[in-house]
């Protein structure tokens, strides 16, 4: 790529912007919190819509949060608004006032879009009408939906091989886009269809999958209440799911306990303050964690093998008080070959492998002792390691020791990303779909659907790299941001014919692009969705296995918006060579056709029209919830995982990235991460005190970047360096600034997952200073 084309992949380098680094926050939300969405939300978004929606998101017959997938009440929910402070901020970027059309992108070249931060593209406004970048130019010009429709089905008819097409997804499409979206690929020919899954919880789908039979969450939200000791790893709730707050409150109010494992030390997990509850106010919130266990990244492997290790002494010493021998027998398998691999290790050994404090895990150790109501919680912070996909393995290994799982209060609990990964992937939203799934659309659409599994996230990045694929099609999401090594990936998009982005604002995909590009705007899940004068629902399936309709309340921003799940049999039955028996039209007259035919395929479906409209939803069937474990061997299966440790040289560190407070996956709201005191700016590095004094480095310097992997070296440039309470030997950055420094071919074993919370970096002063 030339020094132009670069530029505008990785966004600005150099801003007017200068972090501000202050003390960070021992609590969140509260009146904050309440005040800094609203802000946010009125100054975007008019007056009478941000009250409007606010009072409708997450209520039962409203409209789903376009954030996280963190479940809503089963009972009553909050009339003051159920949604958290960046609930507002998500809703404020869908819904917000400003639109862009004809004279916006004459206005705007691809070039000088490329030289604003990801910020200030997704605040330019919603894309109000269909756009198209023709070959060699530099400029977006308004296309007419039926050529937009037909340039895409040419390209498609063009190809020579179905899997020349590469169909992505993002986690907040809804169940019946996503069941149309891979329903049309596979009538094309292909099993092409990476999602953010992918990058994200891949892990957590296949570590489950081996060892319970179900790739999701056991625990319900109930669960939460009952339980007796919460231990959340490699997460932070606080930003990332905030209203899982007041699950963990309402754990401690029924006499549970709450540990924090995690490299940093995170506001979320220290002090929640209730900004519904005047009393938690006054009184300064609910302390959260009884205990927070600092590890090195990737400790938690080591630490995890510690805690059963000494289990299994103590449970020698006191038979039958420990462990759940009971359970064990009448449910697992492989009990002894973990007893036999825990055998070989040292406990001093493993504490030290894990960076962290004896004392504090032996205080950790009693309190799993004595009890089995136990959930452990996680999030990408286990998932994006090389051994991800073991780490969870050994958290399940934890549980089924206490017998902790398939009873209330006790089980695993995944906690997703975007508020419809989940029900993407049970919708068929899966490049190595199961041969049931693919018989039963056979059966229903009468074809035969390619049975060789496609190309998943980093596959697909490098089928495009390598000319493999040609055509690149975005249902949702932003991929060249999300995407692990963010260079390679644009060159991989601009090796394409043609790219699609099914969008509602600019990001930063639809400036690397391939010979020709189009982007086609939607409505958004706040909006009305309307056929014939007659409104239409969706559906999604949060976190823990819920599925509940979602209905917009606002008029839509432009008439010449199209919904997703129109936009999707519009494009079908422009394509004269999909295969199969299938009602495209039908479908897009009534969203309750799609459902029926949803409920023919799917497991758990059964009369989904009716339960979906009941309030609240219905839970989706989930074996290991009630103590059933669906894989081959019909128990729970112990497994033997490895110790997997970086080759660092000297000076180099291990680096993890993250999100700060003021973003959502890739989309950036602001410049604030305020629980951590960093105001104003993102290109920071967060650095142990210890590890910035031996590399003469001071608060405010400026640093380069590099990491290493298999002998190639990428940079990230001008990134101010801020001491913080991390692990030594361990440092952070915010992605998607820092993604470019994640090696495409360093990934989870078993799931492909990017490595972005464990890459091997060094730091040179920049010559910003």
């Amino acid at each position: 790529m030339n020094h132009k084309e670069r530029q505008i992949a990785l966004g600005p380098l150099f801003k007017e912007h200068t972090p501000k680094i202050g003390p960070r926050k021992n609590s969140v939300a509260g009146l904050t919190a309440v005040r800094k969405g609203m802000q946010n939300l009125f100054r975007y978004v008019s007056a009478n819509k941000a009250i409007k929606a606010a009072l409708q998101m997450n209520q039962k017959g409203g409209f789903d949060c376009p954030g996280c997938a963190w479940p809503d009440p089963d009972d009553e929910r909050s009339a003051l608004g159920e949604y958290c402070e960046n609930g507002m901020k998500a809703l404020a970027e869908e819904a917000q006032k400003k639109v862009i059309g004809k004279d916006f992108f004459q206005q705007y070249s691809i070039e000088s879009l490329g030289k604003l931060t990801d910020f200030e593209l997704g605040k330019k406004g919603r894309i109000s009408e269909p756009m198209w970048l023709k070959p060699g130019d530099n400029y977006y010009q308004p296309i007419a939906w039926g050529k937009a429709l037909d340039k895409i089905s040419n390209s498609l008819k063009d190809l020579e091989d179905p899997n020349q097409a590469v169909f992505y997804t993002s986690g907040r499409t809804s169940n019946e886009a996503a069941f149309l979206y891979q329903l049309f690929a596979r009538a094309y020919g292909t099993n092409n269809l990476p999602d953010c899954s992918n990058m994200c919880h891949e892990s957590s789908g296949v570590a489950l999958g081996q060892t319970l039979g179900l790739g999701k969450g056991s625990v319900t939200l109930s669960d939460f209440y009952q339980s007796e000791l919460i231990i959340v790893m490699g997460q932070n709730p606080g930003t990332n799911h905030p209203r899982m707050l007041s699950a963990l409150e309402k754990c401690k109010q029924n006499g549970g306990k709450i540990v924090s494992i995690n490299p940093i030390p995170e506001a979320g997990l220290e002090k929640f303050i209730d900004p519904q509850n005047p009393l938690k106010i006054i009184q300064g919130g609910t302390q959260l964690s009884d205990l927070f266990v600092p590890v090195t990244l990737n400790g938690d492997m080591a630490l995890l093998k510690a805690i059963m290790k000494k289990l299994l002494l103590l449970e020698e010493n006191q038979p039958g008080k420990i462990i759940d021998r009971k359970f064990i027998s009448e449910n697992t398998l492989f009990f002894e070959n973990l007893v036999e691999s825990l055998n070989q290790y040292s406990y001093p050994d493993l504490i030290r492998n894990a960076g962290t404090d004896e004392k504090k895990v032996e205080k950790l150790i009693q309190m799993i002792a004595s009890t089995q109501k136990i959930i452990v919680c996680w999030a990408m912070g286990i998932t994006q390691h090389k051994n991800g996909v073991e780490t969870i393995r050994e958290i399940v290994n934890l549980l089924l020791l206490k017998g902790s799982i398939g009873k209330p209060g006790a089980g695993t609990c995944p906690v997703r990303g975007h508020s419809n990964v989940q029900g993407d992937r049970t919708m068929g939203i899966w490049e190595a779909p199961k041969q049931e799934f693919l018989d039963k659309l056979s059966e229903v659409y009468q074809f035969t659907p390619p049975q060789k599994h496609g190309y998943a996230v980093v596959d697909a990045i490098h089928a495009m790299h390598q000319g493999k694929a040609k055509f690149f099609m975005a249902l949702g999401g932003n991929f060249l941001s999300a995407s692990p090594d963010t260079l390679y990936t644009a060159q991989a998009l601009k090796n394409c014919n043609l790219t699609v982005h099914i969008s509602t604002k600019l990001n930063r995909s639809h400036l690397v692009h391939g010979r020709e590009s189009i982007i086609l705007p939607v409505i958004t899940r706040s909006e009305i969705d309307a056929i014939e004068g007659k409104k239409q629902l969706i559906t999604v399936e949060n976190s823990m296995g819920v599925v509940h309709s979602s209905q917009g309340v606002l008029p839509p921003v432009s008439s010449t918006l199209m919904s997703e799940p129109g936009l999707i049999c519009a494009l079908a039955q422009k394509m004269t060579v999909l295969q199969g028996n299938i009602p495209w039209a039908k479908y897009s007259s009534n969203y309750d056709f799609i459902r029926e035919d949803i409920e023919k395929i799917i497991p758990g479906f059964d009369n989904f029209n009716s339960r979906v409209r009941e309030p609240g939803g219905f839970y989706l069937p989930n074996g290991p919830r009630e103590g059933r474990f669906t894989n081959l061997e019909e128990k729970a299966l112990f497994t033997v995982n490895r110790l997997f440790f970086p080759d660092l040289m000297e000076n180099e560190l291990k680096m993890m990235t993250i999100r700060s407070h003021d973003q959502y996956n890739t989309t950036i709201y602001g410049l604030d991460d305020r629980y951590r005191g960093i105001t104003n700016g993102r290109r920071v590095v967060l650095m142990n005190s210890i590890d910035l004094l031996s590399r003469g480095l001071k608060k405010g310097d400026y640093v380069d970047i590099y990491s290493r992997h298999q002998g190639k070296i990428r940079k990230a440039e001008n990134f101010m360096v801020v001491p913080y309470e991390i692990a030594q030997g361990c440092c952070a950055t915010y992605f998607p600034e820092a993604n470019v420094l994640v090696p495409i071919d360093s990934f989870a074993d078993g799931s492909h997952t990017p490595t972005s919370k464990l890459i091997v970096i060094s730091l040179q002063k920049s010559e910003f200073n």
